[in-house]
């Protein structure tokens, strides 16, 4: 019996030593593992010898904390934390305190003195926890910090991410399993989960979290449930975040007892004020308010007809004696047979614009349709001017192959930020607009749908985890590049060997264009499914017209796209001059926008020398190829990374491929009928028919 025993435990053992650099993705970008570089160690360590915390803040104290656990982590020496350097040096000193050159959030690390201490320090506690995580940044990338001098300063006020959390704990448009929040044990039991969130949210600088669903029930404005979201803000107030919700807008009507939720019934306003002044005294930092409204059957002021002005404006009347504000999402569109569903939010809002209450933000989605694997940029960010704005990013892959295909999405979002609105001329981009500069406004938002959820790894796909990495980035600092942040996720998550390091980021910044190749060439808007992703572009009944595929694609005998010239639906008209010339003419529309708005010939020769219909199937068919250049170079960094990673990617790369010739399929098969031609050479016609393709799809939506 000993024996056995004994033999349970060795296998034990060895199971272990074979499995000692298992990553199973939790840790996220916060890996403090002892750093292999002998140097670097060394000198890091003689700059950390302790930590001085001046101040009793709770965010303090966390700063102070982690900065410890990372540190002892990468040099594998203890690091005490003490109220006082005397005389000392060689150590970290923590301070809040007036700095001229800081906002609220900012932070400053520099150097005292040759041989003096390093100081972290901002006008709040909150700067002073961001500069701990960007110095800690710094030594997982192997920076040198001994003579290190930086400032930082975010460039948007608000940066938060957006659940789409149910309170059943499903995610709409979640990926990576159920929600994170355990609605059942709240407020009793607090998952460990949710303070490993707050951290991951406060090395980026994300300050804010909306933790419901848009499409939202009234149920979290109940005293159960605000006592459960309670709960939460105080979990992650150590971390400088604040939570948010969205609400129901009838709430006085359904869990009220009133008649009517008219925003302008004084009753009814009577009834937000109060119930506002019941969240505040159980979340004293409670942020606001985040309103879908009047959109996708969900009910609003206009039932009552009023506008979205007067339901936002009650709203932030509700607010006012609070730090709290209004976020009123500007995705609305209507069931128009004759219109154009791309107009619909400018048509909406612009009536509007400068008619809301300074405390009211107007969210946008970063373009004008629903989050597509590329859009322009929407046009109400160079039109509304006397209305602060919030961009609106998705970070879950909801039009990006869900969880399965590698789509690093930081293009996505700067493609939109860099977009010159030319409101004030050249160089009015996106990002100025939003971030306030550009209009002079003080209050600045940008919004992320979340892809977190409950898998082990947070995001389904492990190298999404890249993408709520990106867009906390990007929230903070606009102007970083892409690949900068790519290569900061990759060596503080992956690896740090040059070669991976750089295989790794190439792939990131190509996977967005490859996805688009095989999905959504030359603007080619994407078809209206209802699980959002199998190819189904001969899809053309609904009750109404614009959740079909044919209402975007146009797909004739003379050609394919829409046209939003002036001889078409004339959207290009919301735009400046300058945008209408830059896209309105088809022989100078640069192709990534092209069938957005133009009904182009399939003979139509393009400039890349082939014609419309040659260059579609040119893209379709390099595109799913591309998916396994992807495979090969991920294939190379085997050695560099952690095997059970490894494995993991590998095996959805292998199901992107598959899916990317499904989607090359669907679209050649289905369109080849009204182009009347060839497929071009050297591609060959798909081994499978158009109803082989469409059966694949029916299997697909019964999953």
């Amino acid at each position: 019996m000993k024996y056995i025993q004994w033999g349970k435990w060795l296998f034990l053992i060895l199971l272990t030593a074979t499995n000692v650099r298992a990553d199973d993705g939790y840790r996220l970008w916060l890996k403090y593992d002892l750093l292999k570089d002998v140097a670097k160690r060394q000198a890091y360590a003689r700059s950390a010898q302790f930590i001085v915390v001046s101040g009793n803040s709770p965010v303090l104290k966390t700063a102070a904390t982690e900065l410890q656990a990372g540190l002892q982590g990468l040099t594998g020496k203890s690091v005490p934390i003490i109220a006082n350097a005397g005389n000392r040096t060689g150590g970290i000193v923590l301070t809040v305190g007036a700095d001229a050159n800081l906002v609220d959030d900012g932070y400053r690390i520099s150097k005292k003195g040759a041989a003096g201490n390093l100081i972290i320090s901002g006008k709040t506690a909150n700067g002073v926890l961001y500069g701990a995580f960007a110095l800690l940044r710094k030594m997982q990338m192997l920076e040198p910090i001994e003579t290190l001098s930086l400032t930082s300063n975010p460039r948007i006020r608000y940066r938060l991410l957006n659940h789409w959390d149910n309170a059943n704990g499903t995610i709409e448009r979640g990926y990576a399993g159920e929600s994170l929040w355990k609605w059942y044990a709240l407020p009793e039991t607090i998952d460990p989960r949710y303070q490993d969130y707050a951290r991951a949210n406060a090395s980026l600088g994300i300050n804010g979290t909306v933790v419901n669903n848009v499409n939202a029930t009234a149920r979290f404005l109940t005293n159960e449930y605000l006592e459960k979201v309670a709960a939460l803000a105080k979990a992650f107030r150590p971390y400088g975040i604040r939570v948010y919700l969205s609400i129901y807008f009838p709430a006085p009507k359904t869990i009220g007892g009133l008649s009517t939720a008219d925003p302008l019934d004084p009753q009814v306003r009577k009834w937000w004020a109060d119930k506002t002044k019941e969240i505040y005294k159980l979340i004293p930092d409670f942020g606001g308010f985040l309103v879908k409204a009047n959109s996708e059957g969900e009910p609003g002021p206009q039932d009552y007809g009023r506008s979205h002005a007067d339901g936002a404006n009650m709203l932030a009347e509700a607010l006012a004696p609070y730090d709290g504000i209004v976020m009123w999402r500007a995705f609305v569109y209507k069931a128009d047979p004759n219109g154009d569903r791309f107009k619909a939010a400018h048509e909406e809002f612009m009536p509007y614009d400068g008619k809301f209450d300074k405390k009211v933000i107007v969210q946008v989605k970063n373009g004008p349709i629903d989050f597509q694997p590329r859009e322009p940029f929407s046009p109400l960010f160079g039109a509304m001017t006397k209305t602060p704005l919030s961009v609106e990013f998705q970070i879950t892959q909801e039009y990006l192959g869900f969880a399965t295909h590698l789509v690093y999405e930081a293009p996505i979002f700067k493609e939109c930020l860099e977009a010159d609105t030319y409101v004030k001329g050249k160089g009015s981009t996106v990002a100025k607009v939003i971030d306030g500069s550009l209009h002079q406004y003080s209050m600045s938002a940008i919004a992320g749908v979340a892809n977190t959820g409950s898998d082990r790894n947070w995001t389904g796909h492990p190298l999404a985890q890249a993408n709520w990495y990106a867009f906390g980035r990007l929230a903070w600092d606009h102007t970083l590049t892409s690949e900068a942040i790519a290569g900061e996720w990759v060596k503080q998550t992956l690896t740090k060997e040059p070669q991976a390091v750089e295989r790794i980021t190439d792939m990131l910044m190509r996977s967005r264009e490859i996805y688009v190749n095989y999905n959504t060439p030359l603007g080619l808007s994407r078809p209206w499914t209802g699980v959002h992703f199998a190819p189904e572009p001969w899809q053309n009944k609904s009750s109404r017209p614009d959740w079909t595929a044919i209402y975007y694609h146009r797909a004739d005998s003379v050609g394919l796209g829409f046209d939003r010239t002036a001889k078409g639906s004339n959207a290009l008209a919301q735009y400046a001059p300058e945008v209408r010339k830059m896209w309105g003419n088809p022989a100078t529309c640069p192709l990534p926008y092209l069938l957005w708005f133009h009904h182009v010939p399939w003979t139509q020769k393009l400039s890349t020398g082939r014609t419309l219909w040659d260059e579609l199937c040119t893209r379709f068919y390099t595109g799913a190829d591309s998916v396994k250049w992807m495979q090969q170079q991920w294939a190379q960094v085997k050695p560099a990374v952690d095997p059970v990673l490894f494995a993991d990617v590998a095996g959805r790369l292998e199901t992107q491929h598959k899916e990317a010739i499904w989607w090359r399929d669907a679209w050649v098969l289905y369109l080849q009928p009204f182009a009347r031609q060839p497929i071009p050479a050297p591609f060959k016609k798909p081994e499978r028919s158009l109803e082989d393709v469409k059966r694949l799809v029916d299997i697909y939506q019964l999953r």
